[in-house]
């Protein structure tokens, strides 16, 4: 079996993005990885070259900012990652630039990996998610995180990245997947609150124009975290090639996980999935066979 992971990045130092550990978390149980590096503003390539390992492949690109269209863009770099993927590769291990794999799920997306390889039926397996918001403490656990995502595929170019580059469909239609039990880490919301109002202002310009932007984002310079509606305490640990990031944190991020700010609709809605585990009217761009 040979697994091929694929990736895209740019301007990954001046967003503070984890991309060096989310490459290097897929690393072991990957024969070679596609790194698409955009035309970036900072030393994104120097970074990337910086992991030096053989398995590494970057290809460079040049984004078309022209494309606002609900982040068309992301899902255009991320197929030009995918398309570098060789042909003999069996899956290709899609993960974004803020997405870490922990080290404990390796074995058992292997082995799920081997399990389907042989079955065209499987066209891709599903991941659960754990979105951490503010600082590395707390995870964001109401309706706006999406449960669980399409991180690995088969290795078919007429499966495409869909929309925004969250997730993948095959001829227009959502792809037929296994949920494996692992669970992906998504730091995108975990920055200093100076770089998080950076990225939010770049990353409404790949959906918006000018004219949106200057009418419904307001002007700071730093991030106002107030405005989340529910955080829990995550109890449980952080990937191993986290833990130099982590350390390395210089910023304060205060949160009463008991205080909500939800409206009376999303606090009933809440309440329900709480007691029953029944996410009503959650999307799915995928379908669990």
């Amino acid at each position: 079996m040979k697994v091929c992971g694929f990736t895209f990045v740019r301007n990954a130092i001046k967003f503070d993005y984890p991309v060096t550990e989310s490459i290097l978390s897929i690393l072991p149980i990957c024969d070679e990885i596609i790194v698409a590096v955009g035309n970036s503003e900072d030393d994104t390539r120097k970074v990337i070259e910086s992991i030096a390992s053989p398995k590494i492949k970057i290809i460079d690109t040049v984004w078309d900012d022209s494309l606002r269209e609900g982040g068309k863009v992301l899902a255009i770099e991320t197929n030009k990652a995918f398309d570098s993927v060789s042909p003999d590769s069996d899956w290709a291990f899609y993960i974004q630039a803020d997405e870490v794999i922990h080290e404990k799920y390796l074995t058992e997306l292997k082995q799920s990996m081997e399990r389907w390889k042989d079955d065209p039926t499987i066209e891709g397996l599903l991941f659960n998610y754990l979105h951490f918001y503010g600082s590395y403490d707390f995870i964001g656990n109401s309706r706006q995180w999406y449960r669980n995502e399409v991180r690995i595929i088969r290795n078919d170019k007429s499966i495409r990245s869909y929309m925004d580059a969250q997730g993948f469909r095959k001829s227009g239609r959502p792809l037929n997947v296994k949920p494996v039990d692992a669970t992906m880490y998504h730091y995108g919301w975990v920055k200093p609150p100076e770089s998080l109002q950076a990225k939010l202002e770049s990353f409404h310009k790949l959906w918006h124009d000018e004219q949106w932007i200057e009418k419904n984002l307001p002007k700071a310079n730093t991030f106002d975290y107030s405005q989340i509606d529910s955080l829990v305490r995550f109890e449980g640990t952080h990937p191993d090639v986290m833990k130099i990031r982590i350390g390395s944190k210089n910023w304060q991020f205060d949160f009463d996980p008991t205080k909500k700010n939800f409206s009376i609709q999303s606090r009933i809605l809440h309440f329900f999935e709480g007691i029953t585990g029944w996410r009503i009217g959650e999307y799915r761009n995928y379908k669990i066979l």
